[in-house]
């Protein structure tokens, strides 16, 4: 499952990377992944979106098992 989650955040990485953040997997535990958003994206006040209505719905819908995502800070 692991392989499959960087996969998918490394796509979604040169979205981020253009508004001068990143994203860090952190760990995957019961189907829950847990990331760190860098850079710009630490602080960006549009960060839950970006975690939740991006990240989250291309990981839930590309890797079986994925049921969450969680921002590590």
């Amino acid at each position: 499952m692991e392989t499959q989650v960087q996969e998918v955040l490394d796509k979604l990485r040169p979205f981020i990377q253009r508004d001068g953040g990143d994203v860090e997997l952190v760990e995957i535990v019961d189907g829950v992944v847990r990331v760190r958003l860098l850079g710009a994206c630490g602080s960006c006040p549009s960060s839950t979106i970006t975690l939740k209505a991006g990240i989250e719905r291309a990981l839930v819908e590309e890797v079986p098992g994925v049921t969450e995502v969680e921002q590590v800070l």
